[in-house]
């Protein structure tokens, strides 16, 4: 049995700076992760679907091109080029967070499947074999969520896909059924339509992107309709059967059912924690009914010395979330400093074309809560920027404190959406109110220059 003072389990966006971080600052430090270094981020998620969303932008941006006077010709897609290429970035991400890991002294780097066999005890299930059992003073949970997979007859006898497994796919597939419509959902989904693939939505509620507002989630469907994707609301998914190639899908919508045909299925109703083999009992760790570990505003377990960070906690499933619980971390253990995640403000971007960036509250949200607020709405086709580039697709919008002129949240559908949802972040920390960035200068023509114009309407 070997001693560490302290364990990360997971190397995630939070586990792998933080196994780095603890180990020099003096602690003998081991991270136990069962696949590979980087997480979902680099592996599965961020990284790799943005740069095949990079691919299919400017696969549009070039069918597109003849209303800015450019004739491009015909258009083909190498997806083995686009794979290729995706393979590249994520080895060279993964390998570089891998080498940082092991050039840094205290630490060890074990592949292998960790649960907890006692209150501070693990017991690995290496990858090469065996099992090692370890002890630590600290622990520091960073195991993520995985897709969720429905309980639908059939669905176990089809080879449907999930988000990690759609990216290896070695051909576009001819028509894409896509269980669900949130993020990962739209993502795929336009991406995969602008390769080639018949792409179909379905969606249990009345709308898609329930969190959202009602007008955005509109501008959204209608600018995805324009590409030929189909969105079904007020439908579930009841059964599946495949009978060579073809899968038929058996669709229930008001009490009506319907069958649909696709070559393909990708499941993205959901994703759940990764702690059914972590063995949380043992530790006295205290889970939800979903299993999202459950912890206090400073991360901390109903277990003594450990801690959770990142999707495995619930609350927002975002990179930055991860790294910054890792921020909070560090300054409580390391530093021995007051740290928490009580009242952060947590943007977050939806990489759809264009691209939606979102903080703060919704207009129903603030409704719900019962504030005095008033709201600037401003469509892109009043915005120059997007009328010289060619894209008026898109709104952009703001909810405001009624008597402070504090902004209480903002959404910005538009290209490059996420960083200019950065700005109005950055004012809202700051406290700076609507009429500020109403009468700041901002460079023309910028899109940024559009928050000028957005708080005008306050005055309408």
């Amino acid at each position: 049995m070997k001693h560490y003072d302290a364990i990360v389990i997971g190397a995630g966006q939070a586990g792998t700076p933080l196994c780095r971080k603890l180990a020099e600052s003096g602690l003998k430090t081991a991270l136990i992760e069962k696949r590979w270094v980087g997480g979902t981020c680099v592996n599965d998620g961020c990284s790799p679907t943005k740069a095949m969303v990079a691919s299919a932008k400017a696969a549009w941006s070039a069918r597109h091109s003849d209303a800015l006077g450019v004739s491009v010709g015909g258009i083909t897609i190498d997806f083995d080029d686009i794979r290729q290429r995706k393979d590249k970035i994520v080895t060279m991400m993964r390998g570089n967070s891998e080498k940082r890991i092991q050039d840094t002294e205290n630490l060890d780097l074990i592949y292998g499947t960790a649960r907890f066999s006692g209150k501070k005890e693990i017991t690995v299930t290496l990858n090469e074999g065996g099992t090692e059992t370890l002890t630590a003073d600290k622990f520091f949970i960073n195991t993520g969520l995985q897709p969720a997979i429905p309980d639908i007859a059939g669905i176990r006898d089809i080879p449907y896909l999930t988000s990690t497994t759609i990216m290896e796919l070695p051909e576009v597939p001819e028509h894409l059924l896509i269980l669900g419509s949130g993020y990962i959902a739209l993502e795929f989904g336009q991406m995969f339509a602008r390769f080639g693939s018949k792409v179909t939505l379905i969606e249990p509620s009345e709308r898609i992107l329930k969190k959202e507002d009602e007008d955005i989630a509109k501008e959204i469907a209608r600018i995805l309709a324009q590409e030929d994707i189909e969105i079904l609301t007020h439908t579930e998914a009841v059964q599946f059967a495949r009978k060579g190639e073809i899968i038929t899908a058996t669709l229930e919508s008001k009490g009506t059912k319907s069958q649909r045909s696709c070559t393909h299925v990708l499941v993205a109703a959901g994703r759940e924690p990764q702690t059914h083999s972590l063995g949380l009992e043992a530790a006295g760790i205290s889970a939800d009914e979903q299993g999202h570990i459950q912890v206090n505003a400073r991360l901390e377990t109903s277990a003594e010395g450990i801690y959770a960070l990142g999707d495995v906690k619930g609350g927002p499933a975002f990179t930055h979330v991860s790294y910054d619980d890792y921020r909070i971390i560090v300054q409580q253990v390391i530093e021995k400093k007051p740290a928490s995640i009580e009242g952060r403000l947590v943007p977050y971007c939806i990489f759809t074309d264009p691209q939606l960036g979102r903080v703060g509250i919704t207009e129903q949200e603030a409704r719900e809560k019962g504030l005095d607020f008033k709201v600037a709405v401003l469509k892109n086709d009043s915005v120059a920027r997007s009328i010289e580039t060619g894209d008026e697709r898109g709104m952009m919008k703001a909810v405001v404190d009624a008597k402070t002129g504090k902004i209480l949240g903002a959404a910005v559908l538009a290209e490059e959406g996420g960083e200019i949802i950065t700005i109005v972040q950055l004012a809202m920390i700051g406290g700076i109110t609507s009429d500020q960035l109403r009468n700041g200068v901002f460079a023309h023509p910028t899109y940024a220059e559009s928050l000028n114009n957005l708080f005008m309407t306050l005055d309408a």
